[in-house]
């Protein structure tokens, strides 16, 4: 009887240690991976520049300074 207990408790606490196991790590790991893949797609995206006719010069608004 006493080695049944003896075994029941090392099975309980192998068990939970493999629940354990599986933690925050891994989500926050996912997590990580998601964002920087995001991160870089959006770096790769070419940004729309403005044309250079459409853009105001200040100059011509100080013309009279």
């Amino acid at each position: 009887m006493n080695t049944l207990k003896t075994l029941f408790a090392i099975a309980a606490l192998s068990l939970s240690s493999l629940a354990m196991a599986e933690g925050g790590g891994d989500r926050t790991f996912a997590r990580m991976q998601s964002s920087e893949t995001l991160t870089a797609q959006a770096a790769q995206q070419p940004k729309a520049a403005e044309p250079v006719a459409g853009m105001k010069m200040k100059k011509a608004e100080h013309a009279k300074c």
